[in-house]
């Protein structure tokens, strides 16, 4: 966006984590930002975190900071079983959201958060980095070279820095049901929303996974079909694996190295020949969906044509299929 074509945009964050703090450092890159309000349950925690980066003003009530008039936007990285509330709840203050992924627990969930930010003439974008990024849209633009598209593959399998604590019995966030954590949300949709934002909502979902004892998924697989094609997911926060993605056509095949973060993609052809398609990334990663998400604000938009409402629900209507498969049930599901 060019320099004065719009005011600046006054965030307030909710969240006090790492994904904050990248959020915020990819942030400074941007001339149209300025971080304004900090939300913590304590006031000590919240402090802390603002001083790092110019110490805006701590809420520990959020109702206050979302009726305040000296914020515009509200980026939401809480546990993901807050975000619809707490996106809802900004919303109906009139205030645009740039909300984490998963966009929320389940698809009654997006469709409430939809609804509110229609009512309220608001922006809500859902904050998956990997479709905003220089190099999925290379992805996009170069598909049509690979022929008629057969299969899309992905997977991403981290080893959990916390799943070693889990086995020594403690339950942290990114284990426990009541955030609505696990593998599925944390990691498979990373896998999901770039299949859907290319191709669409599948017409069927067949999904296995493996239950943790504290209620939540640690790794799993899906398979999807769809008229021409199927695609196969697999994700993991228990095991490791340095696959990288691919999309197979009739003529060639994409190779990008990391789904949740393309940095290098190319297309090997049937006939040998190699075409590298990556194109050199400027700025931090987290800045591409913040860039779009303004740009939206400037223009007066509700929802991205990228990040969009209906990819946002469709994934979430993919998930929860898939969760009804594997046995894995919030708090907020109403099924």
């Amino acid at each position: 966006m060019k320099k004065g074509m719009m005011r600046l945009i006054r965030f307030g964050t909710i969240g006090t984590n790492w994904i904050t703090e990248r959020f915020l450092h990819a942030a400074q890159e941007n001339d149209d930002f300025v971080l304004a309000a900090v939300y913590s349950r304590t006031e000590e925690k919240g402090q802390e975190f603002a001083a790092q980066f110019g110490e805006p003003k701590v809420y520990t009530d959020l109702d206050a900071m979302a009726s305040s008039d000296e914020i515009d936007a509200v980026y939401i990285a809480s546990p993901n079983s807050f975000h619809a509330e707490q996106a809802i709840q900004c919303m109906n203050h009139g205030k645009h959201v740039l909300c984490e992924k998963p966009l929320a627990s389940n698809s009654d969930e997006v469709r409430k958060m939809i609804a509110a930010a229609e009512a309220n003439h608001v922006v809500l974008m859902e904050a998956m980095k990997s479709t905003l990024m220089p190099n999925f849209r290379i992805m996009k633009e170069n598909l049509y070279k690979i022929g008629q598209v057969r299969r899309y593959f992905a997977g991403y399998c981290q080893y959990s820095s916390r799943y070693d604590a889990f086995k020594q019995g403690t339950v942290l966030n990114a284990f426990n049901p009541d955030y609505s954590n696990g593998g599925l949300m944390d990691l498979g949709i990373y896998c999901i929303y770039p299949m859907v934002s290319l191709f669409g909502k599948p017409e069927s979902v067949k999904a296995v996974g493996m239950m943790l004892s504290s209620g939540v998924d640690g790794e799993g697989s899906l398979v999807m079909r769809y008229p021409d094609m199927d695609a196969v997911i697999m994700y993991s926060k228990i095991s490791d694996s340095f696959l990288p993605a691919e999309i197979q056509g009739e003529n060639g095949t994409m190779v990008i190295d990391r789904i949740n973060q393309p940095y290098d993609v190319k297309i090997q052809y049937r006939d040998g020949t190699v075409e590298n398609l990556t194109q050199q990334q400027i700025h931090e990663s987290m800045y591409y969906e913040l860039e779009e998400f303004i740009r939206m604000i400037g223009r007066g938009k509700r929802s991205s044509k990228i990040n969009s409402h209906e990819t946002s629900l469709a994934v979430a209507e993919v998930m929860e299929d898939a969760r009804r498969q594997i046995g894995l049930k919030y708090a907020s599901d109403t099924w």
